[in-house]
């Protein structure tokens, strides 16, 4: 268990994109033997698209945010008035949900989404998060998996969203400023005392490379020395959590 989570923080601490996200998640939940996971996240605006990282089928994940099923999914509504995981299945809301919302769950299994349990995130920007581990049938072996390890996934669901929201989620912004994610990813290892050389071994480029997105970083933050970028940077996060 330790491994796995240590595994699954170093992984996050290096991912700059939604596909090193993606494998990093997909690493850990295949360690718990469970299947197919779906991050989504949903800002209150309705207009700024919501975020899904998932080894969900893809046809599946396109239909889904095709049609904006976000906004219908029972899933999701249960997510963003509850304060605890949640396991769901064929039968979950049957009674008070809609006929369109019956059909969202048979559309769902049909690409093998049947169950799940899905945690519920906390987003202090007014949106909401959740993370669900899935599986396509309600069978033994998953329900013990939800029940016996609901508080490690749980965790694992916290650190993830806590990752994206930085990174990714406009923690590509320091101080207002959009970053790219090479530029955001430099300048983090040079908060934590790396030299463009050593940036450059962590992440397989040229020494000249880290510097230039460094250069970079420090010009659009409008500062000239490296020590008063990771000062705004450290300044961004404190303002995100």
């Amino acid at each position: 268990m330790q491994l796995v989570f240590e595994t699954l923080l170093e992984q996050l601490s290096l991912s700059v994109d939604e596909v090193d996200f993606h494998n990093a998640l997909a690493s850990a939940a295949g360690a718990f033997d469970i299947p197919a996971f779906a991050y989504l996240s949903l800002v209150s605006d309705r207009v700024t698209k919501p975020r899904l990282i998932s080894n969900y089928h893809s046809g599946w994940t396109s239909h889904y945010l095709r049609h904006q099923y976000e906004r219908i999914d029972p899933v999701i509504e249960w997510a963003r008035c509850s304060e605890y995981p949640f396991q769901w299945g064929p039968d979950f809301g049957h009674a008070g949900i809609s006929t369109r919302q019956h059909q969202l769950f048979d559309e769902a299994a049909e690409f093998g989404i049947c169950c799940g349990l899905t945690i519920p995130l906390v987003d202090r920007r007014g949106g909401v998060a959740a993370m669900t581990f899935a599986a396509d049938r309600l069978d033994s072996t998953f329900l013990r998996i939800a029940e016996q390890y609901e508080q490690a996934l749980e965790i694992m669901a916290m650190c993830f969203h806590i990752g994206v929201r930085r990174k990714l989620s406009c923690g590509l912004a320091v101080d207002g400023v959009s970053l790219t994610p090479r530029e955001y990813e430099c300048l983090e290892w040079t908060a934590k005392g790396k030299s463009a050389w050593e940036i450059g071994c962590i992440l397989g480029i040229k020494e000249r490379t880290a510097a230039f997105h460094l250069d970079n970083a420090k010009k659009k933050l409008g500062v000239r020395t490296k020590n008063q970028a990771v000062t705004l940077l450290a300044s961004s996060r404190s303002s995100i959590l």
